[in-house]
């Protein structure tokens, strides 16, 4: 998958394509509907699709303060566009210069004029351009003139409501981790590299990895069984803290932090993948930290209970 960075590096070649555009935060079920029917459509056609997002998200620059907690980094959500086999990517930096385009000009000056595109897929509440003017009806309107066509797809929705990134954000917060990966139809996951901490956890009993999070803030918050990918052949168990470890005074980093059963590795600098299987408890501050090491006890024989009973439904479903 090509990745473009930037309507400056957009060339001659990359004229003539089926396109989408959106945040694509998650990349979830609506999503991936999106995506499939995007390659259908370019395949047929032999012409290439491609793939626009905005980085930062516009949310995140209008509001900064207000922005929601991604579902995804840049790289997980490149990555994830990249398994339905979409041919390029286009990176759109969102600032105050382009804030400033309004909904016309963007269709005549990029879709038309440097994209040339040939057929349009939208999000059914997709809005564009300066205050958010430009819908559907305009692109289907400016579509006729310059001889591109624009779809909106049927909702996709999960138990009667529809599938969303918003609803997805609410359910990891409140830990209901089954409810997003059906909207997700995969795991939630965050990847990251190891990297170096404090190693206070080795003096309790419980040495963990510290993956880096590189994102302002997640909709996770609190312990976790998860499986970590990355490191062997298969997923390894653990144990996983995220939050800002309130019984450390002085550290109000926001962390996740692994500790994966029976297993003795070298791992900083790994890049590994994070599955959340199933929620545990709140993070909330200990009096001492034989009280925490006690509380880690306890949360490790849930999360290897968890674990189990995981893989005895795999076993069964297989």
């Amino acid at each position: 998958m090509l990745l473009i960075r930037g309507l400056h590096n957009l060339r001659a070649a990359h004229r003539d394509c089926v396109a989408t555009i959106g945040n694509f935060d998650g990349v979830h079920l609506g999503h991936q509907a999106v995506l499939e029917a995007l390659t259908a459509r370019a395949r047929a056609a032999g012409l290439p699709s491609l793939v626009i997002i905005f980085e930062p998200q516009p949310m995140e620059f209008f509001c900064p303060d207000q922005a929601p907690a991604r579902l995804t980094r840049l790289r997980e959500k490149l990555e994830a566009i990249g398994n339905f086999g979409i041919d390029r990517v286009l990176l759109i930096r969102f600032d105050a210069r382009f804030a400033r385009v309004d909904a016309q000009e963007f269709v005549r000056r990029i879709l038309v004029g440097k994209l040339a595109i040939r057929h349009l897929y939208v999000g059914d509440d997709f809005r564009f351009g300066k205050d958010r003017v430009g819908d559907f009806d305009l692109l289907r309107a400016m579509g006729e003139e310059a001889g591109f066509g624009v779809e909106s797809l049927d909702t996709v929705a999960e138990a009667g409501d529809r599938v969303s990134s918003t609803r997805i954000r609410e359910a990891l917060q409140q830990g209901d981790l089954a409810h997003a990966e059906r909207c997700l139809g995969r795991r939630y996951r965050i990847c990251g590299h190891v990297a170096h901490g404090n190693k206070r956890g080795r003096t309790i009993g419980f040495p963990t990895m510290n993956v880096g999070l590189l994102r302002r803030s997640t909709p996770l918050r609190g312990v976790f069984a998860v499986q970590v990918l990355g490191l062997a052949d298969r997923p390894l168990p653990g144990v996983a803290n995220i939050g800002n470890r309130p019984t450390l005074a002085g550290d109000d980093r926001f962390l996740l932090e692994v500790h994966l059963f029976d297993f003795a590795g070298e791992v900083y600098g790994r890049h590994v993948e994070v599955d959340f299987v199933e929620y545990i408890r709140e993070e909330r501050r200990f009096e001492s930290f034989e009280a925490l090491r006690e509380q880690i006890g306890r949360d490790a024989e849930r999360a290897r209970e968890i674990h189990r009973l995981d893989a005895r439904a795999h076993r069964k479903s297989g």
